[in-house]
């Protein structure tokens, strides 16, 4: 049996950016100066070609560990050998000055011994343009300069810089805390270990202030908490936009070929994560996401995208980079997303359901609301237009187009929530409009039941089944209570369900083969499901089994294999999280515990 696969590695940030630490110590991904630029540091794709930023200990029976200091998005990393050990804090400033957030492209690292004598090695070797360039390094008085074109990075430190230019990587005793701080665009001309400290003690506050201001219910805290902080990490706070994962190309499974570009902002799943936001009280993530949906959808007047750039760019092109060896030998790398180009019409329904707190919930001024009609006439038509159409579905079929029952649900969730509305406004002539699309949608989910196996296929035609139905039940398509819901769970258990609740989102062919890895989310989803229809205890122990499929420091990855547990996918992928954090909340709310329970 191979050895279960997991991401050694946590990750930090301040909304600005996102580092991976691994458990070695070793930054081995930080895309600089956004999410979706080259790396920096990239070793997770290529050993040779994608840097480091790396301490090692000289000794014997080295081992490590790694953990969060309570609450908050700092991590530490403790290394031991039988000579010595050490630990390193690593962190990104974030903080409230001058009445806005402190949060530069800046990564701090705090090094300091723990026992004995500790040998290190420090090695800072950052890459430009993914791998096919170095920077050119030069050396100050305390710090070392780094210059690529018109990039420019500065290492401020107080370790010998004699020490980053050594060739034979000669070894220094650890006896007191080292400070390195890696800047970009800028340099570091405070005092150096005062002014850290300062940054890490008010870092620290700002996270625990964060944490305690969320409604959080009286179920799996610490991993809801943690998911939180994961979510919160994601999202690009210049304009709102929130990424599925800081990553690019880990592959879903060994040799799939399904390695992709997650470094961007999907609108088609928007509903989920201001579901997550709203269920944990993060009124001001909410309203930053929504505003950047409500900007992509005024700015693009032709289809909606599934997907868009932090920024809002339209145009995410593909490629393939043949000479990065991949993350364990899996290629290809891809950066850009293809999927941009799909048609999936679910996105409508989506944007209409992630925008109707601006247009319902009363802590909007009215004049934030002033554009409800035309924006409500705006999607409506788009659903209007695209309602009989066949697409690639959620799943982001390349070469396959079907009417999807999970297309034609959210048409049917968007023209119910523009029917909400325009109820509410007096708009009468759209809520005619609204109620004729939300009764053609019906039908034609409808057109997807199986009178014979008592369950919704996931599309008209064909006979495959699809995780992305249990949807009809959590949305209320289906009557959770009714007969109908429960016989349509049953099925999809017995087709897609796998060990200890982990759920596939299909098993039939698509363009690559059938898959080999369940879906997180659904796995998720499936626990939304079980308790919706009133399968409460076992929507408690699968939630409880699927716990341990995180890592050491509580992070979840996109796949997850069904045979040995191993991790695969992009990581930590931000849906699994926001899933693990609506299921809680459906569970908790079922259980409706007191308090003191």
């Amino acid at each position: 049996m191979n050895k279960k696969h997991l991401y050694n590695s946590g990750i930090i940030g301040n909304c600005n950016f996102i580092a991976h630490v691994h458990k070695s110590t070793n930054i081995n991904w930080l895309c600089w100066p956004t999410f979706r630029d080259s790396f920096v540091f990239g070793c997770l794709l290529d050993k040779n070609k994608g840097g480091e930023f790396n301490i090692r200990l000289q000794g014997d029976n080295v081992y490590s560990k790694q953990y969060y200091l309570e609450n908050t998005n700092i991590l530490v990393t403790e290394v031991h050998s039988d000579q010595g050990s050490f630990k390193v804090t690593d962190f990104a400033p974030r903080f409230e000055q001058y009445e806005r957030f402190y949060k530069p492209l800046m990564l701090i690292r705090i090094v300091e011994p723990l026992e004995g004598n500790p040998k290190i090695k420090v090695t800072c070797n950052p890459k430009a343009n993914y791998g096919l360039a170095d920077f050119h390094r030069s050396r100050g008085s305390n710090h070392v300069q780094f210059n690529y074109d018109n990039e420019h990075m500065r290492l401020t430190t107080n370790i010998p810089i004699s020490h980053f230019f050594d060739e034979d990587k000669s070894s220094i005793i650890l006896s007191e805390k080292k400070y390195m701080v890696l800047n970009y665009g800028s340099a570091f001309e405070a005092a150096l270990e005062k002014t850290v400290e300062d940054f890490l003690i008010r870092t620290k506050q700002y996270w625990r202030n964060w944490t305690k201001k969320a409604d959080v219910p009286n179920f799996y805290q610490d991993q809801i908490i943690r998911s939180a902080l994961v979510l919160k990490l994601h999202q690009y706070e210049d304009t709102g936009a929130i990424i599925a994962s800081s990553t690019t190309s880990l592959p879903e499974s060994p040799g799939s070929g399904r390695n992709w570009d997650y470094r961007y902002c999907w609108v088609r799943d928007s509903y989920y994560v201001l579901t997550a936001l709203a269920n944990i009280g993060k009124f001001d993530e909410l309203e930053k996401f929504a505003t950047y949906i409500t900007g992509i959808t005024q700015s693009d007047s032709g289809r909606l995208q599934p997907l868009y750039g932090i920024l809002g760019r339209r145009t995410l092109t593909e490629e393939t980079l043949d000479y990065l060896e991949g993350y364990l030998g899996n290629k290809p790398v891809r950066i850009g997303n293809q999927a941009y180009e799909h048609i999936q019409n679910d996105v409508y329904g989506q944007a209409m359901i992630a925008l109707l707190p601006l247009f319902t919930d009363f802590r909007f001024p009215a004049d934030e609301r002033k554009d409800a009609k035309s924006w409500l006439v705006y999607i409506l038509d788009k659903i209007a237009t695209t309602i009989d159409e066949k697409d690639a579905g959620i799943w982001e079929f390349r070469h396959i187009a079907n009417r999807h029952a999970y297309s034609n649900l959210f048409q049917w969730a968007g023209a119910s929530a523009a029917l909400k509305i325009a109820k509410q406004n007096g708009y009468q002539d759209i809520e005619i409009q609204a109620q004729e699309l939300k009764d053609k949608a019906a039908a034609h989910i409808e057109s997807c039941y199986d009178e014979e196996r008592k369950v919704y296929r996931n599309a008209s035609e064909g006979s495959d089944l699809d995780a992305s139905t249990l949807q009809l039940i959590m949305m209320h398509y289906l009557d959770p209570n009714s007969e109908r819901a429960k016989l349509h769970l049953n099925e999809l258990e017995k087709v897609l369900k796998g060990k200890n609740g982990l759920f596939y989102r299909y098993l039939h062919q698509d363009d690559f083969g059938k898959p080999q890895s369940t879906f997180l989310v659904c796995a998720f989803w499936y626990v939304e499901a079980l308790a919706c229809v009133g399968r409460i205890d076992e929507a408690q122990e699968i939630f409880h089994n699927l716990m341990g499929y995180s890592n050491h420091l509580g992070l979840f990855s996109e796949d997850v294999h069904e045979e040995d547990g191993s991790q695969w996918g992009n990581f930590p992928q931000a849906y699994s999280h926001v899933g693990l954090m609506n299921a809680a909340y459906r569970i908790a709310t079922k259980l409706d515990r007191p308090i003191f329970t």
